[in-house]
């Protein structure tokens, strides 16, 4: 049985992020499921790294992105490709991080709490698959090393889940 083990808030990022690949990569070992490695890492992620209200995930699902697997407050179901910074991480193939979610254009506001966002997109083979959406309610909360540690968690999670494109 998995049992995620509390991280040190006393080292640095680049450790904490390392341990929690560490954790994510036990955790998904022999699982190809792509919705049970979503549900669990959307879990791992929300119990272990401080300051978030959302973690979860949107899968590509025809034109757009429906919800998968998360944990906190209930979300936006779908956002189309473009809008909203889950959209725009789609259309650009890139992650971002954007340290106020106010000052973003279009930004989509499913829980009015949220400040600040990271998003990663789940990109197979030069494919965008969904995105993992990380929100806190604090402005400012992620930086480059939030964006490069979960870019890591993200590629764990591709490698261990048969994950492919929606027809």
């Amino acid at each position: 049985m998995f049992e995620a083990k509390p991280l040190s808030s006393s080292g640095s990022k680049r450790d904490f992020y390392a341990s929690l690949a560490q954790q994510l990569t036990g955790l998904l070992e022999g699982e190809p499921d792509a919705i049970a490695n979503a549900a669990n890492m959307s879990a791992l992620i929300y119990q272990l790294m401080p300051d978030l209200n959302w973690a979860g995930f949107y899968f590509m699902r025809g034109p757009g992105l429906v919800l998968g697997p998360f944990q906190g407050k209930v979300a936006c179901v779908r956002i189309p490709v473009g809008r909203g910074v889950c959209g725009s991480a789609v259309e650009r193939k890139e992650s971002i991080v954007v340290p106020d979610v106010h000052a973003f254009p279009g930004h989509i506001a499913c829980d009015s709490a949220s400040r600040s966002e990271l998003v990663v997109p789940l990109v197979k083979n030069g494919v965008v698959l969904g995105v993992l959406d990380l929100d806190s309610p604090s402005p400012n909360r992620f930086d480059d090393e939030d964006r490069e540690g979960c870019e890591r968690l993200v590629a764990i999670y591709l490698a261990a889940s048969e994950i492919s494109p929606d027809p």
